[in-house]
């Protein structure tokens, strides 16, 4: 796949580096982000833990068909790194599409999750994508309200995915009402 570069207003949706590493570990290593991660992913131990992590990512992403893929969210003000996004299959059919998103701490409640999913929700919808499904733990109220604030219904409660009970949204390329960003 070719590299993804979107811009927003505030970010810059763009391929992890290996650079990336130090500023990923306060996301991936930092406890209170890491626990909506499992079973998907563990906490990530330390930076050089994390190095491997992205290395591998990077790695995979040539290999992964669009529009899955993990992307760095980098904050253009700054070219602060703020969190990451994700599509993926939903186990175990691989028939659904996941967005994911994680946010460093220090940047709950700013709203990145919501913009920066907004504009790969918009990208993907592009790649001829009809559905897209985010799945929370009941008690991860942020990541419910993002997909709410998304415009994602919701659709019930499942075991099916990871075989923890999950509430289930899901936004239609018809029901989405944000652009779709253009690539750069």
């Amino acid at each position: 796949m070719a590299p993804l570069s979107l811009r927003t207003e505030r970010l810059l949706i763009r391929d992890w580096t290996a650079e990336d590493a130090e500023a990923a570990f306060r996301i991936y290593g930092n406890p209170e982000v890491a626990v909506w991660l499992a079973p998907v992913m563990q906490r990530v131990g330390d930076p050089n833990a994390m190095r491997s992590v992205l290395d591998a990512w990077i790695e995979a992403a040539p290999n992964l068909a669009p529009p899955t893929g993990r992307w760095a969210m980098v904050r253009r003000a700054d070219d602060e790194l703020v969190g990451g996004l994700g599509l993926r299959l939903l186990p175990p059919y691989e028939e659904d599409i996941e967005i994911r998103w994680q946010v460093r701490q220090d940047q709950w409640g700013r709203g990145y999750a919501t913009e920066g999913a907004r504009a790969l929700i918009g990208w993907a919808f592009s790649q001829d994508v009809d559905e897209i499904f985010a799945v929370a733990r009941s008690s991860n109220s942020r990541a419910v309200a993002t997909a709410r604030r998304l415009g994602m219904e919701w659709v019930g409660e499942t075991t099916k995915y990871y075989g923890l009970l999950l509430q289930v949204f899901r936004i239609r390329r018809a029901d989405f009402d944000g652009p779709v960003p253009p690539s750069s």
